[in-house]
């Protein structure tokens, strides 16, 4: 009965803070930073959500995307527009360097028979074509760097892509090797020491890419605010924000602490870690220091307690954003549509559209999608319909985030039907769209649907990578399909990707504890977990 009136207290002040979304706002009180209360609602359902995971939330997958050809996370540069439109001669330089590879028994070899060859005019516009095709082959793109540079000199875009494809590929050594090469012929750069720290970061290396930052002035590169700035973000994105704080706290004698900096870390454990408590205590913590939250800091912090489905404090922080003189961005209102769809407050969600329009902001498939997503995670596909039908009218295009919400809920049929509809409408199916089916009938114990989503893949012209078999092999271990998932495990080994330790182990001993079962027809059975009396049955698979 307690807990029923303290829930109903609750829903109370959260409507009552609803109006204050449409009303103007009222000139800020005295600022108070040492004592911003969170309600008791969020302090117990905070402690549970660093230890739980977050509720699905469209800004951020919750499968790591595999490397694809046709996206990365290699920010171009101004400079890197292409000045060669056809690109004619790149097929016959990537034949001819093929060609050369493989009739060398080293690198140095392979560059010799290259730069002998002739049919190919080196260019600036060239080499950057091909570094850029090359991006996932560093031994091929180090090939074209080399036989290249003279073309590329003036142009540190290319060096950079080649830096980043070694440190993408774990080869730091090459990309130390071009970074030396850039120091040597005086054109290195602060941008190429960042990506060397930011790839040691998403390597989970953290302790190395603080080296990196701390080995810029040897190359006689600035390590500025900038440059600290940039490891900060590069830590907290790859999930070790802790390692970023401390970082930021050891050297604030050299680089100031600010609302910038702090926000760094608040969006790390926001936005990245989702992590409500620590959050929090940076909140409190930038209030310690005296330094005035700014509006970045609000948006984070918004945006954290939608994630976490708390419509209270998500509404409390939103009118004391605007008190303290702060314009919410479409950021803002996006989170606020999330929060108010998932907590039932549709007609509320509906309000914050024509809010958006007041403030001379526009909704965006993103905005749209924060309605549909919890729509579908509460299996209310109509009314997701809908809302889908009404962005369509209003002229925006479903996304592939928007397809992607329907396929997590949907059954096997209409998933299939929604992976035609993508590919009409050419937005996907990506590789990230099985890989998030493959997780969805695994987790309903649905191994045969999980097994068509991999022949669907290929259907759809996707070549499955390292990060699909595994996901595919794990699931069917989970499951007990032991012969099935070896065979897609040495199926991937075969094809050159690097084995996993894990199911190494697991493979190494489910062989030697089916000894008596395991012969030439062994890979057409598979192992059932569900009691002793069956746990090997012969069922075809």
């Amino acid at each position: 009965m307690a807990m029923a009136m303290a829930i109903a207290a609750i829903v109370s002040r959260s409507r009552a803070l609803l109006p204050l979304l449409l009303s103007p706002s009222p000139l800020p009180p005295p600022l108070n930073l040492l004592h911003l209360p969170f309600s008791s609602s969020s302090s117990s359902s905070s402690s549970s959500s660093s230890s739980a995971p977050s509720p699905s939330f469209p800004f951020k997958p919750t499968i790591p995307t595999s490397p694809d050809p046709e996206t990365s996370d290699f920010e171009r540069e101004p400079d890197d527009a292409p000045s060669d439109p056809d690109g004619s001669d790149l097929p016959e330089f990537l034949q001819l360097l093929s060609h050369a590879k493989s009739l060398s028994s080293s690198h140095k070899d392979a560059l010799a028979l290259l730069r002998s060859s002739s049919g190919v005019e080196r260019s600036r516009a060239l080499v950057r074509r091909a570094l850029w095709d090359l991006r996932w082959d560093w031994e091929s793109a180090m090939l074209a760097l080399r036989w290249g540079e003279e073309c590329v000199l003036d142009c540190p875009a290319a060096w950079h892509l080649a830096i980043w494809a070694m440190g993408k590929q774990g080869r730091f050594d090459m990309a130390w090797s071009v970074v030396r090469r850039m120091h040597k012929r005086s054109i290195l750069t602060q941008r190429a020491m960042v990506i060397m720290m930011e790839r040691y970061a998403a390597a989970n290396e953290p302790g190395k890419a603080t080296k990196t930052f701390h080995a810029m002035e040897k190359f006689k590169i600035s390590a500025d605010l900038t440059a600290f700035y940039s490891l900060l973000r590069a830590l907290c994105k790859n999930k070790n924000v802790e390692e970023a704080e401390e970082l930021l706290l050891v050297n604030k004698k050299f680089f100031p602490l600010s609302a910038e900096s702090f926000n760094i870390i608040l969006d790390g454990w926001c936005n990245i870690m989702t992590d409500i408590t620590e959050a929090k205590r940076v909140w409190r913590e930038t209030a310690s220091c005296c330094i005035t939250p700014d509006g970045t800091s609000y948006t984070h912090m918004i945006r954290c307690f939608s994630k976490v489905g708390n419509l209270f404090d998500s509404l409390r922080l939103y009118d004391e954003m605007k008190k303290r003189g702060w314009t919410p961005d479409l950021t803002v209102y996006n989170s606020l549509v999330y929060v108010l769809t998932g907590e039932n407050c549709l007609k509320d969600a509906q309000n914050i559209f024509s809010k958006i329009l007041d403030e001379g902001l526009r909704p965006t498939v993103e905005t749209f999608n924060c309605m549909i997503y919890p729509l579908c995670e509460s299996h209310k596909l109509e009314e997701a319909q809908m809302v889908m039908e009404d962005m369509m009218v209003k002229g925006i295009s479903p996304d592939i985030e928007t397809y992607h919400a329907f396929i997590k809920e949907e059954g096997i049929d209409e998933t299939l039907k929604i992976l035609r509809r993508m590919r009409d409408a050419h937005c996907g199916p990506s590789k990230y769209t099985f890989l998030l089916l493959f997780d969805k009938y695994f987790g309903l114990n649905e191994s045969e649907n999980a097994l068509r989503m991999w022949s669907e893949m290929r259907k759809y012209g996707i070549d499955p990578d390292s990060s699909h078999y595994i996901a595919l092999v794990e699931g069917l271990v989970k499951h007990g399909w032991m012969p099935k998932a070896l065979q897609f495990y040495n199926e991937m080994k075969d094809r050159g990707f690097i084995p996993d330790p894990k199911l190494e182990k697991v493979f190494k001993e489910f062989i030697e504890n089916n000894k008596d079962h395991w012969g030439r027809v062994g890979k057409d059975y598979i192992i059932s977990q569900h009691g002793k009396h069956n746990a090997l049955r012969g069922a075809a698979v």
